[in-house]
């Protein structure tokens, strides 16, 4: 593999992302891609039917043994928080109701929020347009490690810790990166949050609480679905930004893994990024690619020459001239 050669820094570039201008080659030769940039309304019966299945689970697991209910958040109220994570991330796009609705594509995100125990929803959207907009650029993708993770986690067990908490570590790294002022939608979204979770808690006692709360705080990096944060944009290939994972977990999280489809039309709903592929293949075929997410956890976490530092990095606008 075309490893970058050391993890002491970031690798540094000072030219644009490539998915703009590739996206706008390939539309230009297939222009019939247009007609897959179209609302995707079975979402929102997908993730009603996900938000009912993680609440009936609260209520068999309120009986449970203290270990079964660990056992079960960690196996199945894991798999189904990151499907719903990645759910929300369709509604980020507006996919379920379409760009003229995008205040609906709001509500409902807090909805299928509420199973997930933490308020993130709106802060993610706010966020995730960022990285769209400034792929790895310095102080404005809170999606690329800090420079403290890229020195301290730099050997096997220490970035095995690093993928554990991957998840909690964004929620910090927001807060330090690119900060925002927290809207008044973030203000709702955390309080309908809180008052589900206290309900939660009322209705169905403490073992669902947890249950809901230890799934998305220590359960999901422990996932091989976690291994589309690391694959979509750690550089396994010197030089390369984004990577598409192509194999059957996508069933599951709503082709995320089609990455470098995503990026370069964000307008598509994920069940028709395979299509962008099939039509523009030239395109795709020829860019490195993984077909086993355990496969890239387990490479990141063992080789030397990866680290949280294996990102590319941008300087920002009109800071392109670094010391």
């Amino acid at each position: 593999m075309g490893h970058p050669d050391s993890q002491k820094d970031f690798h540094w570039v000072y030219t644009e992302q490539p998915h703009t201008r590739r996206g706008k080659d390939i539309l230009a030769k297939y222009p019939e891609i247009k007609s897959l940039m179209k609302p995707d309304y079975n979402l929102i019966r997908i993730i009603i039917m996900m938000v009912l299945t993680q609440f009936v689970s609260f209520y068999f697991v309120k009986d449970l043994d203290w270990k079964w209910v660990i056992f079960w958040a960690c196996v199945f109220g894991n798999c189904i928080n990151h499907s719903t994570i990645l759910a929300i991330h369709e509604l980020c796009h507006n996919f379920p109701f379409g760009h003229h609705k995008s205040r609906w594509s709001c509500w409902f995100g807090m909805f299928a929020n509420l199973p997930i125990g933490l308020p993130l929803a709106i802060a993610f959207k706010r966020f995730h347009m960022d990285h769209h907009q400034y792929l790895g650029v310095d102080g404005m993708d809170i999606a690329l490690p800090s420079d403290f993770e890229g020195w301290f986690f730099c050997t096997p067990f220490r970035k095995f810790i690093w993928v554990i908490f991957q998840h909690l570590i964004w929620i910090f790294r927001s807060q330090l990166v690119n900060r925002k002022p927290v809207s008044y939608l973030e203000i709702i979204n955390i309080m309908f949050q809180i008052s589900f979770d206290i309900i939660v808690y009322y209705m169905l006692g403490i073992k669902s609480l947890v249950y809901m709360l230890v799934s998305p705080l220590l359960c999901l990096g422990l996932s091989p679905l976690s291994g589309y944060l690391i694959t979509n944009h750690h550089m396994f290939f010197k030089g390369q930004d984004t990577y598409s994972y192509y194999g059957p977990l996508n069933l599951l999280t709503f082709n995320v893994g089609y990455h470098n489809e995503h990026h370069d039309f964000p307008n598509i709903p994920g069940k028709n990024l395979p299509l962008v592929r099939k039509i523009a293949a030239e395109y795709y075929d020829s860019l490195p690619h993984y077909h086993s997410w355990l496969k890239v956890l387990y490479d990141f976490v063992m080789d030397d020459t990866l680290s949280p530092y294996s990102r590319i990095k941008r300087p920002p606008k009109g800071h392109e001239s670094l010391d």
